[in-house]
């Protein structure tokens, strides 16, 4: 009987996501313990679909993996397909389909979201007896999974946003009229992408002088003080604020007639703009010919591969490719994770975590990182930050453009095919 190995993705993309993917294709093509490798399209959802492909047979050269490693968002797709508690058929369903295509071997690619996913059919595997074995492949801009010093993709993200808010400060300067930029960053619970823009003062720029993250309450009063006080020493100012920031009451700025995704989370964006009109409601008397104006980065800081961080991507190759190294010797229920064991000189090391302690749980910037008035972030987090962002990546271009990967998602195989 063969052994195949199957890989899907999940949740937002990143510009790394398909460098992990990559690294556990090449292990897997190159492993004498699986046959074939096939990915889900479109995540979860597809899997179900039996929306399958055989990746073995779209991959031909090295020279595709260095590419799609270079390949921005989901080369295979996404969906937000959540599996209920307690869902017994679907779990059938999902063992009934990893039978039929004589898989051995589950990957899943996301974030925390995807990593619950993972554990839950691990369990379900072992508690039924089956010998299949299912290992989470990390991945999120957001940074916020349990057990790893930093996520694949949140490298590359800062990377833009702190090359972003230093470009946007110089624009904001080019008038002599005072201006405040307000600058929206991903980030629902956790503040790490926000952080990452304070990496812009070290393109020489005094941007961001303000910084709020949803791990401290948002006080509309306090944050007119702070940009009252702000400009009345340079009144050209860049602030850069998280989606997901709250009031005292546990309520997001931007949840205000909120749509829900699949997992129950509240769709955020629109923060800039409230805070924008905050700022013109109340600065307008101080500074009458003030120009303000709300940015959302929106999809850009996930999806800009031109600012990929070669150590992102070099990691998430590698996280890829040890998830299917631990899945081949036995590992389930497990998430690659990358532990720093130094900052001068950077150096990591690779592990696995039991996903009981990492699904549904949620890793924030910590308090001792943040200043005191709750408006910036400290030297702890610019050590912690300036390792993920230093080596930039090269791409491959073609007429002054770049290349990308993409994998024929209409070439369905069927269980006959691979079995």
């Amino acid at each position: 009987m063969k052994k195949n190995m199957i890989i899907a993705q999940s949740g937002g993309p990143s510009s790394a996501i398909n460098a992990s993917i990559a690294g556990a294709i090449a292990r897997g093509m190159a492993s004498t313990k699986v046959d074939n490798v096939l990915g889900a399209v479109n995540g979860m959802q597809g899997f179900l679909d039996r929306k399958i492909i055989n990746i073995s047979e779209q991959i031909r050269t090295s020279e595709d993996i260095e590419t799609l490693i270079h390949t921005p968002a989901h080369a295979l797709g996404s969906s937000r397909y959540k599996i209920k508690a307690g869902d017994e058929e679907t779990y059938k369903k999902i063992v009934e389909i990893l039978k039929d295509y004589s898989i051995k071997y589950f990957f899943f690619n996301g974030g925390n979201d995807s990593m619950d996913t993972v554990h839950k059919l691990s369990e379900y595997l072992k508690r039924t007896g089956e010998d299949i074995v299912a290992v989470g492949i990390p991945k999120t801009i957001d940074n916020d999974l349990e057990l790893t010093d930093h996520t694949p993709g949140f490298g590359s993200a800062a990377r833009y946003v702190g090359t972003s808010v230093a470009e946007l400060y110089l624009d904001t300067c080019v008038y002599p009229v005072p201006a405040c930029t307000i600058v929206e960053i991903m980030g629902r619970n956790a503040g790490w992408l926000t952080a990452a823009a304070a990496l812009a003062r070290d393109s020489g720029v005094p941007a961001p002088h303000l910084i709020y993250l949803p791990e401290t309450v948002f006080d509309p009063e306090k944050f007119i003080s702070d940009v009252k006080a702000v400009m009345a020493k340079d009144d050209q100012i860049v602030i850069a604020v998280s989606e997901g920031l709250r009031f005292k009451d546990g309520v997001y700025v931007a949840e205000t007639g909120a749509a829900e995704d699949m997992f129950g989370h509240k769709t955020l964006g629109g923060v800039a703009n409230a805070l924008e009109d905050l700022v013109k409601k109340h600065l307008s008397d101080d500074f009458p010919k003030i120009k303000t104006r709300a940015i959302q980065f929106s999809t850009l800081q996930r999806a800009a591969a031109h600012c990929a961080s070669l150590t992102d991507l070099e990691e998430s190759y590698q996280c890829g490719y040890r998830a299917v190294e631990a899945a081949v010797n036995g590992r389930s229920g497990v998430m690659v994770t990358l532990a720093r064991v130094s900052d001068e000189p950077y150096l990591i090391r690779y592990d696995v975590g039991e996903l009981d302690q990492i699904a549904n749980k949620e890793k924030v910037v910590p308090d001792s990182w943040i200043t005191k008035n709750g408006t910036d972030v400290g030297d702890k987090m610019m050590t912690y930050l300036r390792p993920l962002v230093r080596r930039e990546a090269s791409e491959k271009m073609v007429d002054g453009l770049p290349r990308f990967f993409q994998f024929d998602h209409g070439r369905m195989v069927r269980p006959g095919d691979v079995g």
